[in-house]
């Protein structure tokens, strides 16, 4: 929406493994908006068979980051698109400060208003036990965790009963560490930039997904949201 249409404009940001998707799912189904994952975005890319998609699947398994200009031409194509009229939900972009100034210009060019930018705060030991222990169903890619998150009956998918699970390439120590040094050097400087706008907002992403989800929607002016952890 907006050309003060309004809407619901956000960012999640924070470390890798901080629970961005998860909130911004629940988000997603509580205000009726549109998640834009760029991650996912990037994955779907990387699966495809071309000179991009190959040089960016090796990237992502190194634990490295896209381009600012390859991630900018996807996100202000995306968010021009028609299921973004009632508003969105960014995670994972703009993972670095030219990414959020140019940010700042696609949506004053589009007429769209930034309304709140979350950082979800939590310490790399708690994300690196976060990420390792991560896996999905393969046939619907409902998320689960070895300790967290568990399906009620093993190795059957709670959503769609499929009995095929996978993890992520890039779900390994080496590969998170060089994924948390990139955040600390790259992404972590948008903070201060958002804060100085007036639009940031932290919230404490260690307790439970319902927890944290209370807190965003306090943040956000919304009535409190209930979640299955």
């Amino acid at each position: 929406m907006d050309k003060n249409g309004n809407g619901l404009h956000v960012v999640f940001t924070g470390a890798p493994g901080c629970g961005k998707g998860t909130q911004a799912r629940i988000l997603k189904e509580r205000a009726h908006i549109c998640h834009l994952s760029t991650g996912e975005m990037l994955r779907a890319e990387a699966a495809k068979d071309t000179p991009l998609g190959r040089e960016l699947k090796a990237a992502l398994d190194r634990g490295e980051f896209a381009t600012d200009e390859m991630i900018i031409k996807m996100v202000s194509s995306r968010i021009g698109e028609s299921d973004c009229k009632n508003g969105f939900i960014l995670d994972g972009f703009p993972r670095t400060l030219p990414q959020a100034e140019v940010l700042e210009s696609i949506l004053q060019e589009k007429g769209i208003t930034l309304n709140r930018v979350i950082e979800i705060q939590v310490p790399d030991e708690i994300i690196m036990e976060r990420i390792l222990g991560r896996y999905s169903c393969m046939k619907c890619g409902q998320g689960y965790h070895d300790k967290f998150q568990k399906p009620k009956i093993y190795g059957v998918c709670d959503v769609c009963g499929g009995t095929e699970f996978s993890r992520r390439a890039d779900d390994n120590r080496t590969t998170v560490q060089n994924r948390l040094i990139n955040y600390r050097s790259l992404t972590y400087p948008t903070i201060p930039y958002f804060e100085k706008k007036g639009l940031l907002s932290c919230v404490d992403g260690t307790g439970t997904i319902e927890a944290t989800a209370q807190k965003i929607a306090k943040v956000l002016g919304l009535a409190p949201v209930k979640t299955e952890e």
